[in-house]
């Protein structure tokens, strides 16, 4: 493991079709350089990114020793949707060799775990109106559509021209909320 992680999580096993290799789950402290090919998976604006990248907090995931995903968790200004007691799902990848072995529900159940204990009231996370993959893995993970921001990803606001994902033209963006509190 490096030794910009705190030995915080615990080992979490994956389930029985997964495999026997745990995953772990902890906390990245120090310089985030190391993880950028790994946040660059979920975002496409080097802009947008240099602007957030050393925000929040950063779960990582390891296999094995391997590090294979992270979930930065951000506060929201108090304003927009953003209500006191909130926190943002910014930026969220597992690398491509470890998706489909529930990597990322570990990462978004250790976020909602932390979230909760810390008494927060709702997890946001906000992703491509077309990407349909994004959408159905935070909706199996608890969350619901809260509100769509047209013309979210142009030029203007550092993403790059006419983009297709699956064949339907990136522009918009979906929020969605999970509540934390029954």
């Amino acid at each position: 493991m490096d030794g910009a992680a705190h030995t915080d999580g615990a080992l979490l096993r994956r389930g029985p079709a997964a495999g026997p290799d745990p995953v772990r789950i902890v906390t990245w402290t120090g310089d985030r350089t190391p993880l950028r090919p790994l946040f660059e998976l979920a975002e496409d604006s080097p802009e947008q990114l240099d602007s957030y990248i050393d925000a929040g907090m950063v779960l990582v995931a390891y296999v094995a020793g391997e590090l294979v995903g992270h979930l930065q968790l951000v506060d929201l200004p108090l304003r927009d949707l953003a209500l006191a007691g909130e926190v943002e799902v910014k930026n969220m990848a597992v690398a491509a060799t470890h998706q489909g072995q529930g990597i990322g529900r570990l990462l978004v159940a250790d976020a909602v775990r932390r979230a909760t204990a810390a008494g927060l009231y709702r997890i946001l996370v906000a992703t491509a109106a077309a990407d349909i993959g994004n959408l159905r893995f935070y909706q199996r993970q608890g969350f619901r559509m809260l509100s769509v921001e047209r013309d979210a990803f142009t030029p203007a606001t550092g993403y790059p021209g006419p983009t297709d994902i699956d064949g339907i033209p990136l522009r918009d963006r979906v929020w969605l909320d999970r509540g934390l509190r029954s």
